[in-house]
C-alpha cells in the first residue's frame, strides 16, 4: 500500500455567552473577550478542575472563580511573588457536566468580571461508557520567538505559526489535548557554547535583549530569577497558548528542556537527573504556566511529585487521564527522576510499578502510554532506552561522548531492561492493542514493534507513534541539530507504516468502543505562512479485533 503524507491507523479492540461586563473590548480572542487575562490553561478529571492563568499585570486582590449557577466561589491561589499567576483547584464536581465559569474581582455575583465567562466540562465517571472520544497530541511547542533576518533559517517557528497550528487543532474539536514535552527551549549551559557560531550569536543577541539571566545561587521564585523565568514563559508559553484552550482539558508532560537543560552526559557534566536548581526551574515553570495532573487514584507512598491543593490531589511528573470506560492515558516524564545508580530506569521503580499495574488492569477499552521519550526510534542520544551509538555528521547542539569501552557515556543498561518490562506488559494485554504516543523526537512517525531483544511481540505487536512537533525550525530537525537521522534501534524488529518525516504537525486519535483511528497530520516542509497548511491522505491499516 503506497504511503503519502497522512497516515490513518485503525486498531480494533474487543470488549467492552453573555457579554462580559468590565472586560476590555480592545483585547479579544476571536469572539471571546479575554479582558485582563494573559493566558488560561485548564485540565480536568471526572470530578475536579485544575486551572492555571496569568494576568497582564499583577492583581492587588485575590481573583475569585464563580462555578456554575450555584453560589460556589473558589479563591485563586497565588503562584508567584507579585500576583500575576494564579491557580484554581475545584473539587467535588459532578462527572460529565459542563460548568459555566466566571472570573470576578470579588466574591459577590455582581463583582466586576475580569474576562468573559467560559464553559468547561468534567470528564465521564470511570463506570460510564462513552461512545466516542477525540484526543490530539503534539510535542515540542517551545522555543523563543526569534527575529529572522532575510535569508536565514528559522531556529524556531514564529509565534504566529504555532498559534495558527494550535487553532487548526481546535478546529478539529478535540475532547482532550496531550502536550508531550519541551514546552520551552532555554538551555542555560548550552547558551555559552552556542555563541561561538553565527546562528548562536543571533540567538545570544536575542537572549541578552530579553534580560533573562539566571543565578543558580538564588531561589527561582522571590528573587531576580523569577523575572527571568516569566520573561521566558511569557514568550514561549503564555503568548503562544493564550486563552484558546480555555474549554479543552490539557495534559502537560515535561521533558529535558523543561528543566532548562539538554540530555547531555560528558566527563565534565551529566545533566539528568537535574540538580536542585534545574528541578526548581522546571517545577516553577509548571507552577506558573500549566496545570499539574489531577490524581484521582491512590498510588504508593514512594510515588514522586504528589501534592494536595485546596483538597484536590495533584501529581507533577506522572499522571493518568481517564475518560470513562473508553480510554485512559498514562503520561510520564522520562527525565526528572531517571536513575544512574540503584534501581535503574528512566522512571522510578514506584512509577514503573504503577504503569505495570494500570496496564494489566484492562478496565478501559483503550490504553495509551504517553512517555516523554520515544519507544521504537533512536537518535543516538544519551538519555534513550537504547544503547545505539550513531555516527553523526557534526552536531550543532550536543556531542555524543563514549566511554573507554566505546559505549555511550553514562548510558545505563537498566534503562533498556525497564523498556523491556514495559513492552512485555503492553503486549500481554488480552483485549487491547498496545499503543504508544511519544514526544521529544522532532518528527512524525508511525511503526509496529514486532520484536524487542528476545521479546516476541508478534502476537499483539506494539504500535508506536511520534506525535509531531509544533515549533521546530529548519535548524531543529535531528538531521541538522544532531547531524544524524533517527532510525530503528538495532535490538528491535520494526515495520514502519509511516517513515520518519521531519515536519511540524500533530496527531489526532479518534476512539470508539471497538477501534481507534490515528491520523498523523503534517505541515508542508518550509511552511512559514500560517494560511498555507495542507493535509493529504496516506494509508489505512485495519487489524482484526482481538478476542479476550
Amino acid at each position: 500500500m503506497p504511503l503519502t503524507r497522512r497516515t490513518i491507523l485503525k486498531l480494533p479492540v474487543g470488549g467492552a455567552a453573555l457579554a462580559a461586563q468590565g472586560c476590555a473590548t480592545d483585547d479579544s480572542d476571536e469572539d471571546w473577550r479575554r479582558g485582563v487575562v494573559q493566558h488560561l490553561i485548564p485540565t480536568a478529571s471526572h470530578r475536579a478542575f485544575n486551572i492555571k492563568l496569568s494576568f497582564f499585570t499583577p492583581r492587588a486582590s485575590t481573583p475569585m472563580l464563580h462555578v456554575g449557577k450555584s453560589a460556589r466561589v473558589v479563591a485563586g491561589e497565588r503562584q508567584d511573588s507579585k500576583g500575576r499567576f494564579w491557580a484554581f483547584r475545584v473539587g467535588h464536581l459532578d462527572p460529565d457536566t459542563t460548568y459555566s465559569l466566571e472570573l470576578r474581582d470579588g466574591r459577590s455575583a455582581k463583582a466586576p468580571l475580569l474576562c468573559e465567562d467560559w464553559p468547561l466540562r468534567t470528564l465521564p465517571a470511570p463506570h460510564a461508557r462513552p461512545e466516542a472520544l477525540r484526543v490530539i497530541s503534539f510535542t515540542c511547542a517551545g522555543g523563543p520567538n526569534l527575529p529572522t533576518p532575510p535569508g536565514l533559517f528559522h531556529a524556531f517557528k514564529p509565534a504566529a505559526y504555532r498559534r495558527r497550528l494550535f487553532d487548526l487543532m481546535i478546529e478539529r474539536a478535540p475532547d482532550l489535548v496531550i502536550a508531550n514535552g519541551d514546552h520551552v527551549y532555554f538551555d542555560l549551559p548550552m547558551q555559552e557554547r552556542l555563541r561561538e557560531g553565527a546562528i548562536g550569536r543571533l540567538v545570544a543577541s536575542f537572549v541578552d535583549g530579553m534580560n533573562a539571566s539566571f543565578d543558580p545561587n538564588l531561589p527561582v521564585l522571590g528573587s531576580p530569577n523569577e523575572a527571568a523565568l516569566t520573561t521566558v514563559g511569557d514568550d514561549q508559553i503564555a503568548s503562544i497558548y493564550g486563552v484558546r484552550f480555555r474549554s479543552i482539558p490539557m495534559f502537560f508532560v515535561t521533558d529535558d528542556h523543561d528543566y532548562f537543560d539538554n540530555d547531555d552526559a560528558t566527563p565534565q557534566r551529566v545533566t539528568m537527573p537535574p540538580n536542585p536548581f534545574h528541578m526548581s526551574l522546571r517545577n516553577s515553570l509548571q507552577r506558573l504556566y500549566f496545570p499539574e495532573f489531577i490524581s484521582e487514584n491512590e498510588v504508593g507512598t514512594p510515588f514522586p511529585g504528589r501534592i494536595d491543593a485546596n483538597g484536590v490531589r495533584l501529581s507533577t511528573h506522572f499522571g493518568e487521564v481517564r475518560y470513562g470506560g473508553l480510554f485512559a492515558a498514562l503520561m510520564y516524564d522520562c527525565s526528572g527522576y531517571l536513575s544512574l545508580a540503584g534501581e535503574l530506569g528512566l522512571v522510578p521503580a514506584a512509577v514503573e510499578a504503577w504503569l505495570v499495574e494500570r496496564t494489566r488492569r484492562e478496565d478501559t477499552a483503550h490504553l495509551v502510554h504517553a512517555p516523554s521519550h520515544p519507544f521504537g526510534w533512536t537518535a543516538g542520544k544519551w538519555r534513550e532506552w537504547y544503547p545505539d551509538l550513531l555516527e553523526t555528521r557534526g552536531s550543532l547542539l550536543a556531542e555524543i561522548m563514549v566511554d573507554t569501552a566505546g559505549h555511550k557515556y553514562e548510558w545505563k543498561r537498566g534503562w533498556w531492561e525497564q523498556h523491556q518490562r514495559l513492552l512485555e506488559v503492553m503486549t500481554k494485554q488480552s483485549r487491547r492493542a498496545p499503543l504508544i504516543i511519544s514526544g521529544d523526537l522532532h518528527a512524525l512517525g508511525l511503526a509496529r514493534i514486532e520484536r524487542s531483544g528476545p521479546l516476541d511481540l508478534r502476537g499483539n505487536p506494539v504500535y508506536t507513534a511520534l506525535s509531531g512537533p509544533v515549533g521546530v525550525g529548519d535548524l531543529g530537525w535531528p538531521s541538522n541539530a544532531r547531524g544524524v537521522d533517527a532510525r530503528t534501534p538495532s535490538d528491535l524488529k520494526v515495520t514502519e507504516m509511516l517513515g520518519l518525516e521531519e515536519r511540524n504537525g500533530f496527531t489526532v486519535l479518534d476512539f470508539d468502543p471497538e477501534s481507534v483511528v490515528l491520523d498523523l497530520l503534517g505541515c508542508p516542509p518550509g511552511w512559514t505562512d500560517p494560511s498555507h497548511l495542507s493535509v493529504a491522505s496516506a494509508a489505512r491499516l485495519e487489524l482484526p479485533t482481538r478476542q479476550g
